[in-house]
């Protein structure tokens, strides 16, 4: 069953046991392994609780360990309607909003988003790099100078002073990687470009000097400073895109987004650009990030340090 609204998610989900069921189902497709030796020849379902039992290694564990909801005490429905909500949303969802949405504190639904987008970090991962068509370009994340207290002003110029640069490169109608920079100099827009580029695509990107010399790509470039923004299939309009929804996501809803956090927030982005591309309903949405969140742990004290 399809799901398009959190009053159908609850219908699908009216309990624990029907959360922890399809829980099971995702991470054990095959059968059920043990977390804790990685076992799966004798394992005995318990009839307290929904834990199991290995018979190798005899210990007991349920579909929570090893997971972003172990040690956690809230349901699994709340953490179902915080996975599809997070994904559902295509600027985000504040963690007021979602304390207001699901019952929870401010402070356990910033914890909760937290988890969740460290499991966006490990889809990031997946796959591989991209390649085919790719449009590169990159931009600058923060306030305005203006708009900050005067203790947090850095009184060094205008533009991008005081904000934290980003790159990032988006496969035509795919994917899209991110990463901050400490610059957009040749040598650190090479190493990202040839770390998440497949050898051989295509390449779009504006005319910044920095893109000059990426010979194992067929680069080609538009020169915004003369106007020039689309020449033929050469354009970076996709990344625009990329960068647009982001910043409408960072002003709109989120307000700030912490340089300690930013990377966080680019895989949630990243995550929800790439599922709308491969046009993943609510349900798929949802259960592409409940199954990915195994061997996933993030604690209070490791999200704050």
């Amino acid at each position: 069953m399809k799901f398009d609204s959190m009053f159908d998610l609850m219908e699908t989900f009216p309990n624990e046991e029907s959360c922890v069921r399809h829980l099971e189902e995702l991470r054990w497709p095959t059968g059920v392994v043990c977390p804790l030796c990685g076992e799966s020849r004798k394992i005995y379902r318990l009839t307290r609780g929904f834990l199991f039992k290995c018979s190798d290694c005899k210990g007991q564990f349920s579909v929570r360990k090893g997971t972003i909801f172990e040690e956690s005490r809230l349901p699994l429905r709340k953490w179902f309607a915080a996975a599809w909500l997070i994904t559902s949303n295509r600027k985000g969802i504040a963690s007021t909003q979602l304390a207001r949405e699901i019952g929870v504190t401010q402070k356990t639904a910033w914890f909760m988003l937290g988890r969740l987008r460290e499991v966006a970090i490990a889809i990031g991962d997946m796959g591989g790099p991209i390649h085919g068509v790719v449009e590169a370009d990159e931009t600058y994340m923060g306030g305005k100078e203006k708009n900050k207290h005067a203790s947090k002003r850095e009184h060094a110029g205008r533009g991008a002073v005081g904000k934290q640069p980003v790159i990032g490169v988006v496969e035509r109608e795919g994917r899209v990687k991110t990463q901050l920079i400490e610059s957009p100099s040749a040598n650190e827009v090479h190493q990202f470009i040839k770390s998440n580029v497949m050898p051989g695509s295509t390449l779009y990107t504006d005319d910044h000097r920095s893109y000059l010399g990426l010979t194992d790509y067929q680069h080609a470039s538009v020169n915004h400073s003369a106007g020039q923004y689309v020449m033929g299939d050469c354009y970076t309009n996709g990344i625009e895109s990329f960068w647009a929804l982001l910043k409408r996501g960072h002003y709109g809803i989120f307000h700030n987004m912490s340089r300690k956090h930013l990377h966080r927030y680019l895989a949630e982005f990243e995550t929800r650009w790439g599922m709308a591309e491969a046009e993943l309903g609510g349900r798929a949405r949802m259960d592409a990030m409940l199954e990915s969140a195994s061997g996933l742990r993030l604690t209070y004290k490791g999200l704050i340090a």
